[in-house]
This record gives C-alpha cells, sequence and structure tokens, in this order.
C-alpha cells in the first residue's frame, strides 16, 4: 500500500522543516514549493498572485461546499482564486498516485482523502513559535515580540479560514488529523527520527 503523509502547521511550530526531515529518514518524496512551482508553469500564474490566493478565502461567510450546495455564483476573481485551489488539488493528486510521498499544507490531508493518508498536525507553545521564527526568519529578528506574535496569530488565522473554507471542516482540530505533534522546546532532527520509527512500525 502506497505511503502517503500530510502536514498541516501552525506557524513557527517547525512543521515544515519537520516533514522534510520524515520524508528524509523515510526516504519519501517530499513536496511543499515544488507544488507551487508546478502551479505557475501549467497556469502561467504569477508567484506572488498564486501565493496571496493561498492566503485569502474568495468567500469570508461560507464555505465552498454550502456556497456549491446552493448554487450561489462567483465573481472572476473568485473564480480564479478557485481555478488555483482545483490546480493545486489535481497536481496534488498526481503527485500521491506517482510515489510513496509527504506534502505539506495546501489541504492535502482533504484532497487526498480517499486514498487514506497518514494526516499529521503539527503546534507548539508561542514561546516555541517566537524562538523559531526568530532562529529561522531574518525579518522576525527585527520584530519585537508584540509584533511578531501578531504575525504568527495571523498567518495562523489566514491557513485556518483557508483551510474551513475548501473543506468545511476545522484546522486543527484533533478529529480530523491521525497525530498530532507537539514540537514545543523539542529538538526537530532528533524528533523526525522518532516520528519515523513509528510510522514505519504502523
Amino acid at each position: 500500500m502506497r505511503r502517503i503523509i500530510t502536514i498541516s502547521r501552525e506557524f513557527g511550530s517547525g512543521g515544515r522543516e519537520l516533514g522534510r526531515r520524515l520524508a528524509e529518514a523515510l526516504q519519501i518524496a517530499y513536496y511543499d514549493q515544488e507544488i507551487v512551482t508546478e502551479l505557475i508553469e501549467r497556469t502561467g500564474f504569477a508567484l506572488d498572485y498564486v501565493k496571496q490566493a493561498e492566503e485569502r478565502i474568495p468567500v469570508p461567510l461560507l464555505p465552498i461546499t454550502t456556497a456549491r450546495t446552493f448554487g450561489i455564483g462567483y465573481n472572476s476573481v473568485v473564480e480564479q482564486q478557485l481555478s488555483i485551489y482545483n490546480h493545486e488539488s489535481d497536481i496534488i493528486r498526481e503527485l500521491a498516485e506517482k510515489s510513496d510521498c509527504l506534502i505539506v499544507g495546501r489541504c492535502a490531508d482533504y484532497v487526498l482523502r480517499d486514498m487514506d493518508p497518514f494526516r499529521i498536525f503539527v503546534y507548539a507553545d508561542i514561546d516555541s513559535k517566537l524562538a523559531r521564527c526568530r532562529e529561522k526568519g531574518p525579518d522576525a529578528k527585527n520584530m519585537s515580540d508584540r509584533e511578531l506574535r501578531q504575525k504568527i496569530s495571523s498567518v495562523d488565522k489566514k491557513r485556518s479560514r483557508y483551510y474551513q473554507f475548501y473543506t468545511d471542516n476545522l484546522w486543527g482540530d484533533k478529529e480530523n488529523y491521525d497525530l498530532c505533534v507537539n514540537t514545543s522546546s523539542k529538538d526537530i532532527k532528533k524528533l523526525s527520527v522518532l516520528l519515523a520509527e513509528f510510522i514505519k512500525g504502523i
């Protein structure tokens, strides 16, 4: 049976690094920004436009499933954003059908639900997220703790709204994942090794 792992993660939790190291430990393909690159090649959309579309939800009040059920129409901007989501979903399914893989973000756990992926949610306390952001991001080093907290909160809210809009599920709700991993004060490299051994034994 094909091994497919999806990772959803809070901003600053180290989820992206954990995913990359886990894929290396399991010797499976790793996909994150590669999905965006493929999307740009297929559609001709600009990188900035794709990134903005990934961070916004087209209709703030209604999940996409509800809007479709009641036949609510969309304007051209919304249609383009939905087109980006649909193209990304097609790419994600193609990658998962091609080989064992780990995919970060982009509602992959929902997109691949029929393929029974192992769904991981990565989170951490605020102090750990502040520390990781300052360690990894040069921009964060110039921010006050208050400014950085606001950025972390803003990114997580966008991810939550985006996920709920396209899946009609709650982002971060333990019911939607097979494993929730708390990376607070943890060494990501060591944690990835332990997690790899756990997954191998499933």
